[in-house]
């Protein structure tokens, strides 16, 4: 008999879930209780009750967790401009701490004895999930499914579907998508089908979120986006929510042809994974945020973020949020922000979301100083001869020294 009497299941209500509830249920003789978050996928979440109770589910927890994903996890992310081997914006792994800490919540809410997930033995959301949950719950139990049957394909969970009577939304002669999904309001991401081949180009019905560049408008659109210490509170000066912020940036970055993206990346686990991507809203962030910044930050301190940040980057991918280092690099992070305020106007036109104006009061750019006419003595330029030869005082004694210079 198994010592787990009642285990918390992320449960999306699709075919892989509602297997995994009906498994749990004979494989381990427990409760199951369910958790469905809304964080901006784009579908309705509601419908996944009435098929968690025809499982016999009595405890069911349906969320909206859209404004907690962005101002937690989008907002603190995107203050370290952060990107994954130089073009992941991180849509995928930035949900699953939050999903991971809401397990464990529930599992305490509930004397649940475990958490399981639907993530496959090959990918990164397993050990995301999993790190999360030890990190918050020491002792908890993790139920993998996809690491302990033997259902491997999409043939085996229909058969299963039919021998245990599972009220599911699919039928052997619906056309499925050929990829795998996963979407929520920073992004949506597409593996599997014919991207398995590096070679083979995307199809275009594929995107979901975007036009093609070639189609969108020929008229550019332009938006102005407000920050307060490093995070937008306006849209072309309408305060707005987090979440109601990336939903409006993605509309308008969408429809222009923004974010899309075809990368090959280095999973966690080892191996090399292609996928594409549609991050309309974050691309325009980070263009913009970038921007603001440039105004605000001191030269230094610019330049030493931007070094902590592939560290940044790697820690969130790997499924560290958690972790005593990634709090470390944030509390460094926010510290830079405390200035980062101003107006930033993006002009978004046929794929490209390109910084047009920027402003603050904060602003660190000097006009008189800066300037390429009468500076009226605010910059004495006699001074850069002494700050050239002491910079180049080292290069002048090796080569003095015959030292090879090339």
């Amino acid at each position: 008999m198994s010592d787990v009497k009642k285990v918390v299941l992320a449960y999306s209500g699709g075919l892989d879930t509602s297997v995994i509830v009906k498994w749990l249920q004979e494989t381990y003789g427990c409760e199951v209780v369910t958790f469905t978050a809304d964080i901006g996928q784009g579908e309705e979440v509601e419908p996944a009750r009435a098929k968690a109770e025809a499982l016999g589910v009595k405890e069911i927890y349906i969320e909206d967790l859209r404004e907690e994903f962005v101002r937690d996890y989008v907002f603190p992310m995107f203050r370290a401009n952060t990107v994954y081997e130089g073009e992941y914006l991180l849509g995928t792994s930035i949900a699953r701490p939050l999903i991971a800490k809401r397990l464990i919540d529930i599992a305490n809410d509930t004397g649940a004895d475990a958490i399981s997930h639907g993530a496959t033995g090959k990918g990164n959301d397993q050990v995301r999930f999993e790190l999360g949950g030890y990190a918050l719950k020491p002792g908890v139990k993790v139920i993998a499914p996809w690491r302990e049957w033997d259902l491997t394909s999409r043939e085996k969970l229909m058969a299963y579907c039919e021998e245990h009577q599972i009220p599911v939304d699919f039928s052997g002669k619906k056309k499925k998508s050929p990829y795998s999904m996963d979407a929520n309001l920073l992004h949506i991401s597409y593996e599997g089908g014919i991207l398995e081949d590096p070679w083979a180009e995307a199809e275009e019905d594929m995107w979901r979120w975007s036009v093609a560049p070639e189609a969108a408008p020929d008229t550019p659109t332009y938006v102005e986006i407000s920050y307060e210490n490093g995070d937008i509170v306006a849209l072309d000066g309408e305060t707005l929510r987090p979440h109601e912020v990336l939903e409006k940036l993605n509309k308008l970055g969408g429809d222009n042809g923004i974010g899309r993206l075809d990368i090959v990346e280095n999973r966690y686990v080892g191996m090399k994974s292609r996928g594409c991507y549609e991050t309309p809203g974050g691309t325009i962030m980070l263009s913009a945020h970038r921007a603001i910044e440039s105004l605000t930050l001191d030269r230094e301190e610019a330049h030493m973020k931007d070094q902590l940040m592939p560290k940044y980057a790697e820690v969130v991918y790997n499924g560290y949020w958690w972790s005593p280092e990634r709090r470390m690099l944030q509390a460094a992070i926010d510290e830079t922000q405390k200035n980062v305020s101003g107006v930033v106007r993006m002009k978004l036109y046929k794929g490209s979301a390109t910084v047009v104006g920027r402003k603050s009061d904060d602003s660190l750019f000097d006009e008189s100083i800066a300037t390429f006419e009468d500076d009226a003595g605010a910059y004495d330029q006699k001074d850069a001869e002494g700050f050239i030869k002491l910079n180049a005082l080292r290069l002048r004694i090796a080569a003095g020294k015959g030292r090879k210079q090339s």
